[in-house]
C-alpha cells in the first residue's frame, strides 16, 4: 500500500490553469475612459498581455479596446464581470470563448547588416510576406502583420542577423461570422 505521510508538508494543492483571453470591450470614446479600464486591471493585480484601443463609431462615439490578459477560468470571469459594471462600458465579449476569432498584430522590424546577413534578411522576409518599408546602406525596417505567433517567429529569426528594434501594435482581434458586437 502506497500512501503518503500525515504531512501538510506533502499535501499537494490542485491549481486551476492560467489560460490567456481576448476581450473585447466597447466603450464610450471620452476622456479617462481607458484610464478607468486600466485602473481597474491594475487595481486588482490583473495583467494585461496586449492592449490595443481605437475610435470605431465615429458618429456614436464609441471606441474598441482589445486587451489580451491571463488568469484562471474565476479571475477572467471576475475581470469580465467588473468590466460590465464600470459606467462608460457598453459591452464586454470574450473572443476566446465565442469561437476562433481573427487575431492580427503589426510589428516594425529594424534589422542592421551587411553581406550575407543582409540576403538573408531579405530572403526571411519574403518567406513570411513581410514588406520593407525603409532601406538604407546598412539597414531594412519591415512591415510584418500577421499572428503574434508569427511575429514573434521572425523577430527570433532576425536576432542573429542584425536584429536592432521592435515596435508592435498589440493584437487587434473581431469574431468569426456575421454578428457584431451590441452596444
Amino acid at each position: 500500500m502506497n500512501t503518503q505521510p500525515a504531512s501538510a508538508y506533502f499535501l499537494q494543492e490542485k491549481k486551476d490553469p492560467i489560460v490567456q483571453h481576448t476581450l473585447s470591450i466597447l466603450v464610450d470614446n471620452e476622456p479617462g475612459v481607458l484610464a478607468r479600464v486600466i485602473g481597474l486591471f491594475s487595481g486588482r493585480g490583473y495583467n494585461i498581455d496586449s492592449l490595443t484601443v481605437s475610435e470605431t463609431e465615429h458618429a456614436a462615439h464609441v471606441s474598441r479596446i482589445t486587451i489580451v490578459t491571463s488568469g484562471t477560468e474565476m479571475v477572467l470571469e471576475q475581470i469580465k464581470s467588473q468590466l460590465e459594471r464600470l459606467v462608460p462600458v457598453h459591452s464586454v465579449a470574450d473572443l476566446t470563448v465565442i469561437g476562433e476569432a481573427i487575431e492580427r498584430e503589426l510589428a516594425l522590424i529594424k534589422v542592421a547588416g551587411k553581406g550575407e546577413a543582409r540576403v538573408e534578411a531579405l530572403r526571411l522576409a519574403d518567406a513570411f510576406r513581410a514588406r520593407v518599408v525603409d532601406v538604407t546602406n546598412d539597414s531594412f525596417v519591415f512591415e510584418l502583420t500577421g499572428k503574434s505567433r508569427k511575429v514573434e517567429q521572425f523577430i527570433t529569426l532576425m536576432q542573429p542577423l542584425g536584429l536592432t528594434e521592435v515596435v508592435r501594435t498589440g493584437i487587434v482581434a473581431i469574431s468569426r461570422g456575421n454578428e457584431a458586437m451590441n452596444f
